[in-house]
């Protein structure tokens, strides 16, 4: 089943009716149908409503994943799975290989001393990071297209997620909220949505972003007027399909509305809103999608930082950003 948006069962969340991710397609064929209080109003909302159900169903269009990636998503849901299953899996593809062992060494992760082997990666570092470097390793291959617009140039998306993938592995870090490798991979496939809407609509994508140039802060409205669902939901939805695990789902779903996703997965979705925000306002790659957007105490106290502390981190980030785009890019 795919995504749609629904209140849960406690009624609202800070003083707003709450919302959870639990299937569109189901949700927007009310809608076309005319069910739902929305739909029924006007039939500009069921054509709307039309267009989007048959972009979801254009979603075997958008690049597919590449099956190493397929085979790694398996073992993470699979309890039953060893560092065994997952070194024949990553040593399979030799690229890929050579990517884990360039990032376990690098810099960027920082281990005391050369990893020569993907068998010794994984004794050193646990097969959840190992599975979380090949994971994020493979998914680089997903941002390879055409530019967003004159804006912003086709690997501007990946400098971005990039930088939130980076972001939020230090606050995971710093906060000890959420795991730091699950921060990492969540950041880097928050805006999966954004891939999804630059290929289904490539036209209302460029004007989306062309105006939202002049209106940062609009940037949400704009996406619906224009487009008729947001990057998140889509995002999401396309996760459904191929089969991400519910963690990176939630994330993806509501990583503009981090007060709306699963208890479950609440720390970690609260980690990539901030890192997501401030990404954007350093400007890393794409920043449109939370451009003006600041960072509340309430944001802050919920991922557990101070405003100092916060500001330490971005500073920190110009660097960890330059080395994860080295390691991490084809």
């Amino acid at each position: 089943m795919g995504l749609r948006l629904r209140g849960p069962r406690d009624g609202s969340v800070g003083g707003r009716r709450g919302w959870r991710a639990v299937g569109a397609e189901e949700g927007l064929e009310a809608m076309a149908k005319g069910g739902g209080v929305a739909a029924a109003e006007t039939d500009k909302t069921r054509a709307s409503a039309q267009r989007v159900l048959d972009a979801l169903s254009r979603l075997a269009e958008v690049a597919s994943l590449p099956e190493v990636t397929t085979r790694i998503l398996e073992v993470v849901e699979d309890p039953c799975a060893t560092a065994r299953d997952m070194h024949q899996i990553i040593k399979s593809d030799p690229a890929l290989a050579a990517k884990v062992l360039k990032v376990v060494n690098s810099a960027f992760y920082g281990v005391p001393s050369q990893i020569a082997s993907l068998e010794r990666a994984i004794v050193m570092l646990g097969i959840s990071a190992v599975k979380n470097i090949a994971l994020a390793a493979s998914l680089s291959r997903l941002f390879r297209a055409e530019a967003i617009s004159e804006h912003f140039a086709a690997r501007d998306l990946w400098r971005h997620s990039i930088s939130v993938a980076v972001a939020a592995r230090l606050i995971a870090a710093r906060s000890r909220r959420a795991s730091t490798d699950e921060a990492f991979v969540a950041g880097l496939v928050h805006d999966l949505g954004m891939i999804a809407l630059r290929q289904l609509f490539p036209h209302k994508t460029r004007s989306l972003v062309d105006q939202a140039m002049n209106h940062p802060t609009q940037f949400a409205a704009l996406e619906q007027e224009l487009v008729g669902i947001s990057h998140a939901l889509i995002g999401a939805e396309l996760a459904t399909r191929w089969r991400f695990p519910p963690l990176l789902r939630s994330a993806i779903a509501h990583h503009h509305r981090p007060e709306r996703a699963p208890t479950e997965h609440a720390a970690v979705t609260r980690v990539i809103y901030a890192a997501d925000v401030e990404s954007c306002r350093a400007r890393y790659g794409f920043w449109l999608s939370a451009g003006g957007v600041d960072l509340s105490p309430a944001d802050l106290d919920a991922i557990g930082l101070t405003a100092g502390q916060m500001e330490a981190l971005v500073a920190e980030m110009a660097r960890l950003v330059e080395e994860a785009e080295q390691v991490f890019s084809e």
